[in-house]
């Protein structure tokens, strides 16, 4: 025998080897951890979604019935990054202006955690002036006069309350139902329930405004262990829609339907031989990066707008603005998109020990916000979109009513601290109760004294708009079932038209 042969013999043992440890024991170690993890793989559900329908899994965004009758199709979320001060917005409070400039009693900080006081505060009164606006009479600030023209088209949640106090955990806790890496956000939660009505753009589009994206980063919008085909899209509002959304130099439309045709066919192979869902997701993610090329620009070029509309939202097509976000919304609704999630950062105005620096940078989100809000609210109403399109606003938590003090009263800073105990968000359309507040805090801001409302009750009461039971909505990953809401959670009814 010579050299040659004895090489094919042993190239002919390693295949046949290398056969068997593919082909054989990972196919005997899945069955076992089927068996013993309740599912086909680990970290994989079975084929249906969460009312026990079929899922197609060539097609995972196509869209599926709810639980029961949706009161909303879409949620435009519009989340302010770094935690604007309820108590310069929404949550007036005559007392505090009286106290302003006074020592915080110890009842206040006793077994509290902060994430700057230290020693005794001073009480911090509001800095902007408030009135009552339309026939429910709510408070809104100076700083938004084009949002008091809205007010009786939308919810106040009065008192919000969180269990995290610093800007990424309590993003999280928002956006994730947990305060930990790894969780799927709340749309990735959505269109993992109910997939998306329009098939060629993402079922979750993300839009970040203000520069920076928010503390918790990109995973505040990740599908964590749900498909990947659920993570939300970011789209930009400046320059291409999405990266790398374009045909490369010298690659024609045809070559790159030819070349993503051929990938999915070596997958579609791969598939059939290990039976990962995961392949299922990266050949969806080929198909629609191949639609969106068509789609997404058409959908993103806000420049066909008419005039007034441009004026309403404060719009200028080709920058970056919380304004184009704003308007870009309207369009992905009017498209179908099922999860719309915009972030504007640069609400953490801790300020200085000098009160103009505290207005100077949130006076300039109020402005950002202020009219492109309000238009959003009025545009979607005048096309008859708000009553199955929900639109949430709020921060990740609240603000303190006394000053941050890091260094004695001399450097009492005027900015106020974080703070977990109360806060304002607001819920409009799909199915809310239109012009009214829910919940109170006390004299100055501090608790939430009646119908208090914690996250994960919010969470729960989106999810029910949209036709999903938040304790049905469930995942099989590890060894058990995962929901957005954990083991918590209240619908709150009596917001519920």
């Amino acid at each position: 025998m010579n050299i040659f042969e004895e090489a094919q013999i042993r190239n002919a043992e390693l295949n046949t080897r290398r056969h068997f440890l593919k082909k054989c024991i990972s196919g005997m170690g899945g069955l076992a951890l089927g068996s013993l993890m309740g599912s086909g793989l680990v970290g994989c559900s079975s084929e249906t979604n969460s009312a026990g329908l079929g899922r197609d899994l060539a097609n995972p965004m196509k869209a599926l019935p709810s639980h029961y009758f949706p009161k909303a199709k879409r949620v435009i979320y519009l989340h302010m990054a770094g935690a604007p001060s309820q108590l310069e917005l929404f949550d007036y409070k005559p007392l505090l202006q009286e106290l302003d400039g006074k020592d915080c009693p110890p009842s206040l900080l006793e077994g509290k955690r902060f994430a700057f006081i230290q020693g005794t505060p001073q009480m911090l009164g509001p800095q902007f002036d408030f009135q009552q606006y339309g026939q429910s009479g709510a408070w809104v600030s100076d700083r938004l006069p084009h949002f008091k023209e809205c007010v009786d088209d939308v919810a106040f949640l009065k008192a919000m309350h969180t269990d995290e106090f610093n800007h990424a955990p309590a993003q999280l806790l928002m956006q994730t139902g947990s305060a930990r890496l790894g969780k799927p956000s709340m749309g990735s939660w959505v269109t993992y329930g109910l997939g998306s009505e329009n098939q060629n753009l993402p079922g979750f589009v993300v839009l970040v405004s203000g520069g920076i994206t928010p503390s918790a980063g990109k995973s505040i919008w990740g599908s964590g262990f749900l498909p990947t085909v659920y993570q939300g899209v970011q789209c930009r509002s400046q320059g291409d829609p999405v990266l790398y959304l374009s045909d490369p130099k010298g690659v024609s439309r045809d070559l790159r339907e030819q070349t993503i045709s051929t990938i999915n066919e070596i997958n579609q192979q791969q598939y059939s031989d290990i039976g990962d869902p995961e392949i299922m997701t990266r050949i969806s993610q080929y198909e629609m990066a191949y639609k969106m090329q068509m789609s997404v620009p058409e959908t993103m070029d806000i420049k066909d707008e008419p005039e007034y509309i441009h004026e309403m939202y404060g719009t200028e097509p080709g920058k970056a603005s919380f304004a184009n976000n704003c308007l870009l919304a309207r369009r992905l609704a009017e498209k179908g998109v099922r999860y719309i999630q915009l972030y504007h950062w640069g609400w953490d105005s801790h300020g200085s020990n000098k009160m103009e620096d505290l207005h100077l940078g949130f006076n300039d989100r109020c402005q950002e916000v202020d009219k492109p809000m309000a238009a959003l609210i009025k545009d979607l109403k005048q096309r008859g979109l708000l009553d199955d399109t929900l639109v949430v606003w709020g921060g990740e938590f609240g603000r303190t009513p006394m000053r941050e003090n890091r260094g004695g009263k001399e450097m009492s800073f005027i900015g106020r601290d974080h703070h977990l105990e109360a806060f304002t968000m607001w819920m409009a359309g799909g199915g809310i109760k239109p012009g009214i507040s829910y919940g109170e805090t006390d004299e100055i801001g501090y608790y939430g004294t009646k119908d208090r409302v914690h996250v994960h009750d919010l969470q729960a009461t989106i999810l029910n708009q949209l036709g999903l039971d938040h304790k049905k909505l469930t995942y099989h990953f590890q060894g058990r079932d995962f929901r957005l809401t954990d083991v918590h959670g209240n619908v709150i009814e009596k917001i519920i038209a």
